[in-house]
């Protein structure tokens, strides 16, 4: 597919990866094409930056105050079909301004529950980010071929360096908004992705796109470039992330995590 010239407008394909691009919701399969793409095309690259920067905006006002119950209870009544949604972002008539609204409705829509300034999992993911400030963790004597000595309430960080080839090779422990976090790192196949337990109470699930593998809900997204893959583990959330590795990749790594009791 040619970029667009100065004579021709955006496609709605473009259009639409763009915006699924600039809120986080465009399938991590595609991300490296779809960047490669927009970056090539100084129009499409005007359009992401500038989308970008209002997803930016709307994630920094969620954090500072959470829309009152009533406005959330207006929005979602008047909420457009999915199809409507879809049409509205990919029209171009009219300029960007469409496709900006509808980013701005869907995360609107997608502000946590609870009390103003409760932490997300964009904000659970960002923990990794941070780097290793202390050793891996060790194999759990009472289990050391299935886990290892590190813990979050009743969860306990899985042990893959037999069975997955996934080493421990570092942590680091944080508080989030009273939350304790505890986040270890693995390395494995010249990757390493950071497993983050964050303690009850459970934190809002995003609106993300939704699998079921061995019946545990898994719910994956993209935060600031980074595969995110989230689910629960009773009252505690549970996240892999890591770029350069697929979101199905995640997926699999999540699933086995599960114990069979909490399936």
């Amino acid at each position: 597919m040619a970029s667009p010239t100065e004579h021709d407008k955006p496609t709605t394909t473009e259009l639409a990866d763009v915006s699924a691009l600039a809120d986080g919701t465009l399938d991590p399969a595609r991300r490296a094409a779809v960047e490669a793409h927009i970056a090539a095309s100084p129009e499409l690259s005007t359009l992401y930056e500038r989308e970008r920067r209002v997803v930016a905006a709307l994630h920094q006002a969620r954090a500072i105050e959470r829309a009152p119950a009533s406005l959330r209870a207006r929005i979602d009544a008047t909420r457009p079909s999915r199809r409507t949604v879809t049409r509205r972002r990919i029209t171009f008539a009219g300029g960007l301004a469409g496709a900006l609204a509808v980013v701005a409705l869907a995360l609107v829509l997608a502000l946590p529950g609870g009390t103003p300034g409760a932490p997300s999992v964009s904000d659970a993911a960002a923990l990794a980010v941070r780097g290793a400030t202390e050793p891996a963790p060790t194999p759990d004597p009472a289990d050391p071929g299935a886990q290892l000595r590190q813990n979050v309430d009743d969860v306990y960080f899985p042990n893959w360096a037999y069975s997955l080839g996934w080493r421990a090779v570092g942590a680091r422990t944080d508080t989030l908004n009273g939350h304790k976090a505890i986040t270890v790192y693995y390395e494995g196949k010249g990757q390493r992705i950071a497993y983050t337990i964050v303690g009850a109470p459970p934190l809002t699930q995003p609106a993300a796109h939704r699998t079921w593998l061995k019946g545990t809900e898994l719910r994956t997204l993209t935060v600031n470039g980074r595969v995110v893959v989230t689910w629960r583990e009773g009252d505690d959330t549970c996240l892999l992330s890591g770029t350069g590795i697929s979101g199905a990749a995640l997926q699999k790594l999540a699933a086995r995590s599960v114990p069979p009791e909490s399936r």
